[in-house]
């Protein structure tokens, strides 16, 4: 089925912010569908059988399905187009919704450790038969087939609104798995294995609940972008012969293909500066066709081919590497005058650094002036943002 939505999907040429709205509103539909039905069914279920974990295992869906229309809502609202309050687009309301799913997941959580505890202190005689079985076998086929389509869908289009909802459904599968096995044991025992297995599937649900809440409060937070998407840019930008090195890479997520990207691209000093400014556009353009990303490219010129120069740069990075191979300097320049040389560079440190940005000022220029005392260094500490 998923090869069939694709390929309905792909045949419309949709641009790609309403394709990533086609596929999470189809995920939002499907939801509510299967949702609903698994509610109804284990619903009987539980009546029949007098399982609180069967019941509560029903009302667990029927959250699902509220989250599944949370996610097609929130997919319609964050596919609307930039207006003069939201110049970036409305793209994190898919985050929010995320964010919607994972508290509900945690309420139903919550309720349903609150009936479990209340089971196992005052068990009831549980019924089976087959049409029970049925349904609860049933469920946790389709719940199973839901966690296989949103994790490869949530993938296609690095929604993690839909990894939320595939990461609840395995959830769901392996509660009902328990519940299942519960409901057949406690024919054969007096022990509340009903409870019991309650309780395990509402600390299940929980822990689900949790995770999705990560997975969404992190990029509204503003998490750091991702080792693979750093090295894209990196390669993209590094394979231009006239970009010597790249620094200050920040990275601003407005929402699932709605980011925005500025570094700093060092340049030849000596280079033609129309030539090198064409260069630029062009790696603005190759990046937004081949990342869905807006870039701006500031230009550095670096002196190149002096001698003195690349020796002292040599020489500061080294000293750097020695104090910890954590840090790194860029726009390194060197002016010299009749009493003292200045160098001036930045330095990068990673966030909760041994050394106070003033410590490792101190502890570079000592180190620097100890065999050249004639040295003053003019240093800009930076943070590492990726």
């Amino acid at each position: 089925m998923t090869k069939l939505i694709e390929n309905i999907i792909s045949k419309k040429n949709l641009s790609h912010q309403d394709e990533r709205q086609a596929y999470g509103m189809f995920c939002g539909g499907l939801g509510i569908f299967f949702n609903f039905i698994l509610f109804a069914g284990k619903l009987i279920a539980g009546i029949i059988s007098h399982s609180i974990a069967i019941t509560a295992d029903a009302f667990n869906n029927l959250s699902d399905a509220a989250s599944s229309i949370i996610t097609l809502i929130g997919f319609r609202l964050a596919g609307q187009e930039a207006d003069d309050d939201h110049p970036f687009g409305h793209g994190r309301i898919e985050y929010i919704s995320g964010l919607f799913v994972a508290v509900l997941i945690l309420f139903m959580g919550v309720e349903l450790l609150k009936s479990s505890v209340s089971k196992i202190f005052n068990p009831s005689e549980l019924t089976i038969s087959p049409l029970i079985m049925g349904i609860l076998i049933a469920s946790i086929l389709v719940k199973l087939y839901m966690y296989l389509f949103n994790k490869k869908i949530g993938q296609k289009i690095s929604s993690s609104t839909i990894l939320a909802a595939a990461t609840d459904s395995v959830s769901d599968a392996c509660s009902t798995l328990v519940i299942l096995i519960a409901t057949i044991a406690g024919n054969y025992t007096t022990i509340p294995i009903d409870g019991w297995c309650g309780l395990i599937v509402g600390i299940l649900i929980c822990r689900a609940g949790v995770m999705a809440a990560k997975d969404t409060i992190s990029p509204l937070l503003g998490q750091a972008p991702e080792e693979a998407f750093v090295k894209e840019v990196n390669d993209i930008v590094m394979g231009h012969e006239e970009i010597i090195g790249i620094h200050d890479l920040i990275v601003h997520n407005y929402g699932p293909g709605r980011v925005l990207i500025s570094l700093h691209a060092e340049v030849p000093a000596d280079g033609d500066v129309l030539v090198l400014h064409d260069v630029i556009d062009s790696i603005e353009h190759e990046l937004k066709d081949a990342l869905k990303c807006h870039a701006v490219i500031h230009m550095d010129p670096v002196c190149v081919g002096d001698e003195e120069t690349e020796r002292l740069k040599a020489l500061v990075n080294g000293l750097l590497l020695e104090i910890s191979e954590e840090l790194s300097m860029h726009d390194f320049r060197m002016v010299t005058g009749p009493t003292h040389t200045n160098l001036i560079f930045d330095v990068v440190t990673p966030f909760g650094f041994k050394l106070s940005d003033k410590e490792l000022v101190a502890t570079l220029t000592e180190m620097v002036r100890k065999d050249n005392p004639n040295f003053y260094l003019v240093i800009e500490i930076d943070k590492k943002m990726v």
